[in-house]
């Protein structure tokens, strides 16, 4: 058997196109229960030390339940790579530009969150694209604890304009 395997086109699903996307569109990341141990590792990275973080007598006594997951750590929650959108679009990906997020409920270790980006608008801008996706963080008991936009520039097919 002489079958050559090129890595680079091995893929998880077949890209498409700017022209092949759709407002309404769900991606979908899998549902990820926080630890302890996810906290004190994001602590590490970002460097963060408020104690409404680690310490649950500090957390406590300032009206909170326990200590607070970072609302960075939940933003990174949308990440789109932890769907298969850049999968989906392929090699036409130039530039993930922006982003906003309200973050509108507290998360614990122990919680498990939901999040997804569903695209609304798809503005065609010359050779490129925008793609501009409403992003959601749920946890278990269907609160949404983050809502938030992201905004992607693709190119787009040539002769499309």
């Amino acid at each position: 058997m002489t079958d050559h395997f090129d890595p680079l086109q091995f893929r998880i699903v077949e890209p498409r196109t700017f022209e092949q996307l759709r407002v309404g569109e769900v991606f979908r990341a899998p549902s990820r229960t926080l630890t302890d141990a996810h906290a004190s590792a994001f602590q590490a990275v970002s460097a963060d030390n408020h104690p409404v973080h680690y310490d649950e007598v500090w957390a406590k006594a300032h009206g909170h339940s326990a200590p607070v997951v970072h609302g960075l750590q939940v933003l990174a929650f949308t990440a789109p790579g932890a769907t298969l959108f850049p999968h989906v679009i392929g090699e036409v990906f130039i530039a993930f530009t922006g982003l906003s997020a309200t973050f509108l409920g507290e998360v614990h270790a122990g919680d498990t969150l939901y999040s997804q980006l569903e695209i609304t608008a798809l503005t065609p801008d010359g050779p490129n694209g925008v793609v501009t996706a409403a992003v959601t963080v749920h946890n278990q008991r269907s609160e949404m604890v983050l809502s938030g936009e992201h905004t992607y520039l693709l190119k787009r097919t040539p002769g499309s304009e």
